[in-house]
């Protein structure tokens, strides 16, 4: 999953994850322009060493949540924005019901109370490598810089500022393009001057190697990875003629975020061996090897500042942009109880900030209690997408009872064999959901139940049975409707 940016439009009530998918679709938008949008919305660099340990294998495990994922999502949800605005809360709503479509949005922004612990520990590896390199292991190093960056972020947020903007629009060139190309092109030099690579590159490597269900553990999170394509299908309607150019754009930018995807993870690969990778400080840990060998360390620290500055600024953009999105369908429809509605003197929802980082602290000080500091990365990162798949699940199953409730309903773009595309969504999406339950190597050999343990009651607990108590527990007073739309920073309303 790459750094949270902007969010898109195409969410009008709930933000997700992504850099560029805020901007607004320019009329007469071409096919060319949307792919590329599409790409810088997706594309990162941080998932590239959980892939990376596969070596080669990595194509294909890339390559086949593209195809039974990527695909299905972008086009059923380009119908579902060509019609119905609003986002998923809308398109659940319409196509199942309002508290489906409530624990779709809620699923939407919980799935960030563990993303905002993991991306933090990939900040905190990165920049230990500016400090000391040995600090990337460290438990109780990660949890503090977690709780400090976070705080930090939660503090900037609820002054309302905008002074974050700037950078985290430059996110995809600072953090992921420029050390992308670099990673890359270091790396076939690297090759080229006849050094070996850590993993092999021969044909019977390009399929992982069979260990049972393990071996298939890390492709979960693949499909976080290309997570936020639906949020672009708002841009469907800007397109000359959608029912021929958005599959189109949809392709291209596939091709090009699989390029972004699988070339550095490929770099990262042939520098460090897989037993030696961390998911946190892979990244690091190649550009580290890389400079060394053609003696050019002091740009270690250079490419740690980039990575950094990056990260956060996706991060500081989009920290309140959930919370917003919550807030607005609370309080038309009464979810959350008047505490978690109120606004600071800035107009953002500061105390859903405090209690949402009341919960950061605590998973974070788990990375102190963790002792492999990979584990505890890759059991939140699965927690994260566990949650995150239940949005997918809602939002085929509603697509398909549209189409046969509202068949007739003018749509911009008809999204070809939706049914079919549906029912290979929801069944990649239950595949994952299984395998995340199987724990890889990156668990570093704890106990499988306790594992099984951790993801299950990350998932039962925060996509399921709080969303469940509020709907529960709301009372009719909980409404406030003719508050009307949350101003967020600068006087912008929840649309970002």
């Amino acid at each position: 999953m790459s750094t949270m940016d902007v969010p898109s439009e195409a969410e009008s009530e709930i933000p997700a994850p992504r850099p560029r998918a805020g901007k607004a679709a320019a009329p007469g938008m071409t096919w060319i322009t949307l792919a590329l949008m599409t790409t810088a919305s997706v594309a990162s660099l941080r998932s590239a060493p959980t892939m990376a340990v596969y070596g080669l294998a990595c194509v294909f495990l890339y390559v086949v949540p593209a195809i039974v994922f990527l695909m299905p999502t972008a086009l059923v949800s380009a119908e579902l924005a060509s019609r119905w605005n609003g986002g998923v809360y809308r398109w659940v709503s319409e196509g199942l019901s309002k508290p489906l479509g409530f624990l779709a949005v809620w699923c939407q922004f919980a799935m960030t109370i563990f993303y905002y612990p993991s991306l933090l520990a990939y900040v905190a590896s990165t920049i230990a490598y500016v400090i000391d390199p040995r600090l990337a292991g460290s438990g109780l190093y990660t949890a503090i810089v977690i709780m400090v960056l976070y705080w930090t972020g939660v503090w900037v947020s609820s002054r309302g500022t905008k002074a974050v903007a700037g950078l985290s629009s430059w996110g995809l060139i600072i953090g992921t393009l420029i050390p992308g190309t670099v990673l890359v092109v270091l790396g076939l030099v690297f090759l080229g001057q006849g050094n070996g690579s850590a993993a092999p590159m021969t044909g019977s490597h390009l399929l992982p190697q069979w260990t049972g269900l393990a071996s298939l553990v890390l492709i979960v999170n693949n499909f976080l990875s290309y997570s936020g394509m639906e949020m672009n299908a708002v841009h469907v309607s800007s397109l000359k003629n959608p029912a021929r150019e958005y599959p189109r754009s949809m392709f291209l930018a596939m091709g090009l975020v699989l390029l972004i995807f699988i070339l550095p993870a490929l770099a990262i690969s042939w520098v460090v061996p897989a037993e030696q990778l961390s998911l946190t400080a892979g990244v690091m840990q190649a550009f580290d090897a890389f400079f060394s060998h053609f003696h050019v360390g002091w740009l270690t620290p250079v490419v740690a500042v980039a990575l950094v500055a990056a990260a956060l600024g996706g991060m500081l953009t989009w920290l309140a942009g959930p919370s917003k999105g919550l807030l607005l369908i609370s309080r038309e429809e009464g979810y959350l109880p008047p505490f978690l509605q109120k606004l600071n003197k800035n107009g953002i929802q500061q105390n859903i900030l405090v209690t949402q980082g009341v919960v950061t602290t605590a998973i974070a000080l788990m990375y102190a209690l963790i002792p492999n500091v990979s584990s505890a990365y890759w059991i939140f990162s699965v927690i994260t997408t566990q949650v995150y798949l239940i949005v997918y699940l809602l939002m085929f199953a509603a697509a398909i009872r549209l189409r046969r409730t509202q068949p007739d309903h003018p749509r911009g773009y008809r999204a070809p064999a939706l049914v079919p595309l549906c029912v290979l969504g929801l069944l990649a999406s239950l595949a994952a959901l299984a395998i995340g339950f199987v724990p890889s190597s990156q668990f570093g050999g704890g106990s499988v139940w306790t594992y099984i343990a951790l993801v299950g009651g990350g998932l039962v607990v925060l996509g399921l049975l709080l969303p469940y108590l509020f709907l529960r527990l709301r009372k009719p007073s909980w409404r406030t409707p003719a508050a009307g739309p949350p101003a967020g920073p600068e006087g912008a309303t929840a649309d970002g």
